[in-house]
């Protein structure tokens, strides 16, 4: 162990690869002031991810000095350990941490990238979380060519990153995701405030220059959003930002996609084939798809990491933390994150409403929205949302998507009285709150200020109940089509499916479809089909589902051979007479609208 660091920092880590190849960080802490008994811990989940993920399961090797004498450190709970110390000498623990998880939520490290939520990696000092910490990271003989990028401030740092961090207390440590490796950066300013975006893992293909610009488009538009109408002012922004500089963290995998929101940073995983590419002239959906999520965990810096639930003053580490307003914070960033790529000029209004056609169908293809309010949702997203199965599309419905729609008919109400929007309310609750704590009665408040009226009952309504929300009735006052097409085959039986390797596996059977009524179960192996009543159709294999309106022709009964723990069943099937879904346009619709205003 290295001695002891006698700095002005209550709290002092130095983190360094205790093995590239064995996937280890090496962890020494150090405590200025220990109690008589000082108390260990290490979260149990991260903010922004609303699910105990048991982060202490990947410590180990824990020892404590005190002077260069050993100490006995007594584990009482599953993240807690005590240790009986002098408290007029500094403490010194180190550890090591399995980090082979390659999400935006815990650690990795292997010979070619470093990453780590110090959720998942540095112990809380109990009795000093409130004080400064510092974070030293090492840089290990294995990492030439590697630089490092955070959030964090930088206190000693050379030209690579590599060196001394500093934090105002262990919340804004836990706040600051770290990235280590030989990725790609590239910065730019938005109204006068410096961002910093690194990519790791990225093809030759990658098109660095494109993803900058319209990287800095969305921070642009956001910055503007929430705090200038007009150029004049936003020249100025760069002293009311809430934040003096932004870091986004992108790493690129073959298969994976998600985003964790920092206070000045966030952490992205996309698909290689999402990023732009070379003389690629088009948009692809990928990639629209990666710069709505770069939209979205920017937006989240206003919208849950300043502006956050009263009942997220402060973190508790150790359980879970309970809000009913996820439908506000990420139903209403999801609103947000593709209609300011339209603002932002990224996506034309066609893209636009293709997007929101998405976001409609989910939510009325989960047979879910009629068994849970999205206020529950919010409340349950610890065990169903990010615990799904194979009945959750039946039980629950999603914050995200159920919430975006609550924001378009807040919005659209809104715009039809005349009197102000939901862009005027995000900044008035801005406004209210200082920046901080809100809750349920702040965002009525502000509505009854802005408009003259109490806007209770819509939202008792909305998010309080299951009824269906009015988007179609507020979409068409808008001047906007909702038309009703033909369902796909799965959404037209009832079912989630995937059928890739070509053997049909049912994944969930939805509530009140038709193969629920047949009987099918999730996990069985649709092997094929007898068509007709008394199988005078004949009899089919089915590789794929969408092959099932080839096999049956005009007939609308037929008996599935179903296989469930290697026994064959046959399922007696009625199609549905008419299954639609919705395909929302803008023919006829005057220019100048939303949602463009």
């Amino acid at each position: 162990m290295r001695a002891p660091h006698a700095a002005p920092w209550a709290v002092h880590y130095h983190v360094e690869a205790a093995s590239l190849h064995a996937h280890l960080w090496r962890v020494t802490m150090t405590i200025a002031h220990p109690a008589e008994l000082q108390t260990l811990r290490l979260p149990v989940w991260i903010p922004g991810s609303y699910m105990v993920r048991e982060f202490s399961k990947h410590l180990q090797q824990l020892q404590c000095r005190q002077a260069g004498r050993p100490l006995a450190a007594t584990q009482t709970d599953k993240a807690t350990w005590k240790v009986p110390c002098d408290s007029a000498q500094p403490l010194q623990v180190q550890y090591e941490v399995y980090a082979l998880d390659n999400s935006v939520r815990a650690s990795w490290l292997d010979a070619a990238r470093g990453f780590f939520n110090t959720t998942s990696l540095c112990l809380m000092a109990e009795g000093a979380t409130d004080q400064p910490h510092a974070l030293d990271l090492l840089r290990h003989p294995g990492m030439t060519g590697w630089s490092v990028a955070t959030g964090l401030p930088a206190v000693d740092i050379d030209k690579t990153g590599f060196g001394r961090y500093q934090a105002a207390h262990y919340d804004e440590l836990a706040d600051c995701p770290v990235e280590m490796g030989a990725f790609w950066s590239g910065t730019f300013t938005a109204c006068g405030v410096p961002h910093r975006l690194v990519v790791a893992g990225a093809l030759p293909s990658f098109d660095s220059a494109r993803l900058l610009r319209d990287t800095q488009k969305i921070c642009e538009t956001q910055l503007r959003f929430w705090h200038a109408q007009d150029d004049a002012q936003a020249t100025h922004l760069a002293d009311i930002a809430p934040f003096s500089h932004y870091v986004f963290l992108l790493n690129a995998v073959d298969d994976s996609y998600g985003g964790l929101e920092h206070r000045n940073s966030t952490a992205l995983i996309a698909a290689r084939r999402d990023l732009p590419r070379l003389e690629d002239a088009k948009t692809p959906e990928g990639y629209t798809t990666l710069l709505g999520l770069i939209s979205h965990e920017y937006f989240h810096t206003w919208n849950v990491k300043r502006l956050r639930p009263a009942e997220f003053v402060r973190y508790d580490y150790g359980q879970e933390n309970y809000t009913q307003l996820l439908w506000f914070f990420e139903g209403f960033t999801s609103y947000y994150d593709d209609l300011l790529l339209r603002r932002a000029g990224l996506i034309d209004d066609a893209g636009y409403f293709k997007l929101l056609t998405k976001t409609a169908n989910q939510v009325l293809q989960t047979p879910g929205r009629a068994v849970q309010t999205v206020a529950q949702a919010s409340f349950d997203a610890w065990v169903k949302y990010y615990r799904q199965d194979e009945n959750t599309p039946n039980a629950t419905v999603s914050y995200y998507t159920k919430g975006a729609l609550v924001a378009l008919c807040l919005d659209l109400s809104l715009r039809a009285q005349g009197k102000t929007t939901l862009d005027a309310v995000m900044r008035g609750l801005w406004q209210r709150c200082a920046g901080g704590p809100m809750a349920e009665v702040d965002l009525l408040a502000v509505l009854q200020d802005q408009t003259g009226r109490s806007w209770a009952k819509e939202i008792k309504a909305w998010v309080h109940s299951t009824r269906e929300l009015p988007v179609k009735t507020l979409l068409q006052a808008q001047q906007l089509q909702v038309h009703e097409d033909p369902a796909q085959v799965a959404q037209g039986l009832g079912l989630r499916v995937t059928d890739a390797s070509g053997t049909v596996v049912v994944k969930a059977v939805l509530r009140g479809g038709a193969t629920e009524a047949a009987g099918f179960a999730a996990g069985d192996e649709w092997l094929g089909v007898e068509v007709g009543a008394r199988g005078q159709g004949g009899s089919w294999r089915l590789n794929k589902l969408d092959d099932l309106a080839l096999l049956m022709g005009t007939e609308r009964r037929a008996t599935a051979l179903v296989s469930r723990d290697k026994r064959i069943l046959r399922l007696p099937l009625l199609l549905p007479q008419k299954v639609t879904t919705w395909r929302i346009g803008n023919a006829g619709r005057a220019a100048g609208l939303w949602p463009l205003a």
